[in-house]
C-alpha cells in the first residue's frame, strides 16, 4: 500500500507546512479531516525502483553482479592492504608499502 503525505489547513484553507504521513489502499479516497482538523493530500513523485535508481544501486554494484560484468573489486583488509573480492584479474591482495 502506498504512503501518503497530508498537510493540515488553517481556517482559510491555506496549508499551514505541518504534515503527516499516512498508510492507505489506493483505491481509498483522500482525506479531508484527520483528528478534527482539515487536511488536503499532498503530491509526491512516486517512488520507484528503476534502473538507476538508489534502490537498485545495491544489488547492481554486487560482487557477484561486478564479476559477472568483468570487473574486479577490491576491499580494504584488516592490515590496511586491500583484497580482491570480487573479478578474476590482478593480485589477490595489494599491501601498503613498508616504510
Amino acid at each position: 500500500m502506498p504512503t501518503y503525505v497530508y498537510e493540515y489547513l488553517d481556517k482559510d484553507g491555506n496549508g499551514t507546512g505541518e504534515c503527516f504521513e499516512l498508510v492507505e489502499p489506493i483505491t481509498a479516497d483522500a482525506l479531508t479531516e484527520h483528528e478534527g482538523r482539515p487536511v488536503h493530500r499532498v503530491p509526491q513523485a512516486p517512488n520507484i525502483a528503476g534502473k538507476w535508481s538508489d534502490m537498485k544501486s545495491k544489488s547492481a554494484l554486487s560482487n557477484s553482479n561486478l564479476e559477472r560484468l568483468g570487473f574486479t573489486k577490491y576491499q580494504k583488509n584488516s592490515d590496511g592492504g586491500l583484497s580482491r573480492v570480487a573479478g578474476n584479474e590482478g593480485p589477490k591482495t595489494v599491501n601498503p608499502l613498508d616504510d
